[in-house]
């Protein structure tokens, strides 16, 4: 199921549509239809190993909304700067690369920010639902941490966040624990993006 969400900070007509996919068989045609541009699938479509929990995704999210707002935008389009919000540098390839789908991706987070435009109104929830269940080959779950805990591979997150280094993570045995502080360095590397 499709959660939307309004995000503070940001108008109302700007939405922030999330689903959660697992076991997807058909990542490669999605993969092309982002290469490839079609407009039709202008989302951000994450690759669902590398996220340890819901404020990654609307952090970036927030992120990506605050640049189209402010025409700042870096990449194509806000989606695309979602994805590249999730990465720690500013190398957008390896964003893309690291954080979005591939032909290979099992479990993925679809998101897709509305908003109106010149030319027609925002998408509602329904259409993007029904626009991911006829095209995301895969089973759907809700957005959830509990959900997104089952799917995070921490050794990708440790290589890519560049947390390698810290012993003291390695000794939590807690895994809620180890959790919520891989959860604050994750976000503290995106908003120090670059820096």
């Amino acid at each position: 199921m499709v959660e939307s969400v309004l995000l503070d900070l940001v108008p109302a007509d700007h939405q922030v549509h999330v689903a959660l996919f697992r076991n997807v068989q058909n990542s490669a045609f999605l993969h092309t239809q982002l290469l490839a541009r079609n407009t039709d699938f202008e989302y951000a479509f994450i690759d669902a190993s590398v996220v340890v929990s819901r404020t990654q995704i609307l952090a970036a999210a927030f992120k990506a909304l605050s640049a189209k707002l402010s025409d700042t935008l870096k990449t194509p389009n806000v989606h695309s700067e979602l994805v590249t919000s999730l990465s720690p540098s500013k190398n957008i390839s390896e964003a893309y690369r690291r954080f979005g789908i591939g032909p290979g991706t099992k479990d993925l987070v679809a998101v897709k920010i509305t908003f109106p435009t010149s030319n027609a109104l925002a998408l509602t929830a329904e259409q993007v639902q029904a626009h991911l269940k006829d095209n995301v080959e895969g089973t759907e779950q809700d957005f959830s941490d509990s959900n997104i805990a089952e799917i995070t591979d921490f050794a990708k997150l440790k290589k890519y966040y560049k947390l390698n280094g810290l012993p003291w993570l390695d000794k939590i045995k807690d895994e809620s624990e180890k959790r919520q502080q891989m959860d604050g360095l994750v976000l503290s590397a995106m908003a120090l993006r670059g820096a």
